[in-house]
């Protein structure tokens, strides 16, 4: 049951990444980029598209080094050392736990909202939050083709669901709102700094790079190419988000859904004001909880292979079991306890993804180089060596180096209160 052979394909792959990066960090941008508005908003996805899919590309390279199903914690202990291994241990399982914890929160309130319009019937949160949760990781315990079959088939309702719904949003667009013609006074560009890090949370499928090497086996070209049309799938929906979202909502409009949370319940509530039909309101919200639950599967399924790693379990079915109540336990005690985090789960979200989706991606790749090259000069053995090479030489490091630390410090400063947000 856990262990059948099954031929994985590109487009399994593809799904897995854009359905890690497509969720609740999507249903974030909108809100949080209501400070800068569209054409910065439209400079910092090109931007953060890229480098994030550079940094997924350094982990990819390091990976092809090891035998498929190693994780971060054995590819940062053997190439950094034990306190690199702390950091990114503590930073990869708070991302994913919170991450988690988001979904469990957005789903829940989802799936109360969906279920109050097609039943007149509103369930108590806790109890949508738990079931959402459960049916989820369930699937991820399973097994990744169970994950991967389910992801193409929810991309599939999605990608549905959002021509629908973003055909009636971008037909009933206003120019003055998306132009910004009645400025509130507020400026632009101060806010680019506090949107860094929900932005690189938006691309943040890290986790499922080991994941796909454990599935695919030592393919590089194909993961590649799941890295590639995974990303692209998540940027160009991001764009077309945005832009329908602030063609619709009037930005000083947008105060009031940061005020009451920032999750998806309520911007889809501030969106569907100019929506005519309650067709396109039913796309919407359908496109908003498949976002999550895609979200909630990539992410879990990182989390998951992540935890067994560093555990030890097996792939039994025992094994398995003691993976899913140490990934998934924490996370939904979290989303029952303290519901309605969502918005700043993701902000502080970003501040640790910046570390080991950036910064650790860049040192990984300098020091696995640096060992290759090593081994070079004392052996001939061309087995030490793979097809595959991100592009930009020594470029590439810094970059993602000076990148990560520019979010990383734009996080601070705005915890601190020293950048403000926008209300």
């Amino acid at each position: 049951m856990f262990n059948v052979k099954r031929k994985p394909s590109v487009l399994g792959g593809t799904m897995i990444i854009a359905g890690t990066a497509i969720g609740a960090g999507m249903l974030a941008l909108p809100t949080i980029s209501a400070g800068m508005w569209i054409w910065y908003s439209l400079g910092l996805l090109v931007l953060t598209w890229f480098m994030m899919l550079l940094s997924s590309q350094a982990l990819l390279e390091v990976n092809l080094y090891y035998h498929p199903g190693s994780s971060f914690h054995t590819l940062v202990l053997d190439n950094l050392g034990k306190f690199w291994n702390l950091v990114n241990g503590l930073s990869v399982a708070f991302v994913l736990y919170i991450l988690i914890y988001a979904y469990v929160s957005g789903g829940g309130s989802m799936v109360v909202h969906i279920s109050l319009v097609a039943f007149d019937y509103e369930p108590p949160k806790l109890l949508a939050s738990l079931l959402f949760a459960i049916l989820l990781s369930g699937c991820v315990w399973w097994s990744t083709y169970l994950v991967d079959r389910f992801s193409v088939v929810m991309i599939g309702g999605m990608a549905l669901t959002f021509v629908f719904a973003m055909s009636g949003m971008l037909s009933e667009m206003k120019m003055s709102y998306l132009l910004d013609l009645n400025h509130d006074n507020n400026p632009y560009g101060i806010f680019v700094f506090v949107a860094f890090s929900t932005y690189l949370t938006s691309f943040c499928f890290h986790a499922s790079v080991p994941s796909l090497v454990k599935y695919f086996g030592k393919e590089p070209k194909k993961i590649n190419k799941c890295l590639v049309y995974g990303t692209l799938i998540a940027f160009v929906a991001y764009v077309i988000w945005n832009i329908a979202c602030d063609g619709n909502i009037e930005r000083s409009d947008f105060k009031n859904v940061i005020a009451a949370g920032g999750n998806g319940r309520h911007l889809v509530e501030a969106a569907s004001l100019n929506l005519n039909g309650a067709f396109l309101l039913r796309m919407l919200e359908g496109f908003a909880f498949l976002a999550v639950s895609t979200s909630f599967l990539g992410a879990g399924l990182g989390l998951f292979d992540y935890m067994a790693d560093l555990c030890g379990f097996d792939d039994s079915r025992l094994g398995r079991t003691k993976t899913l109540l140490v990934a998934f336990v924490p996370p939904i005690v979290a989303g029952m306890i303290h519901p309605d985090g969502f918005l700043l789960a993701i902000g502080w979200a970003g501040l640790a993804a910046t570390i080991w989706s950036v910064i650790i991606p860049a040192l990984l790749l300098r020091a696995s180089r640096i060992s290759r090259k090593e081994l070079r000069q004392c052996t001939s053995n061309l087995a030490l060596e793979h097809n595959f090479r991100v592009k930009g030489g020594s470029w590439t490091i810094y970059s993602l180096l000076i990148f990560g630390c520019v979010v990383g410090v734009c996080h601070i400063l705005f915890v601190f209160n020293w950048l403000p947000m926008y209300k």
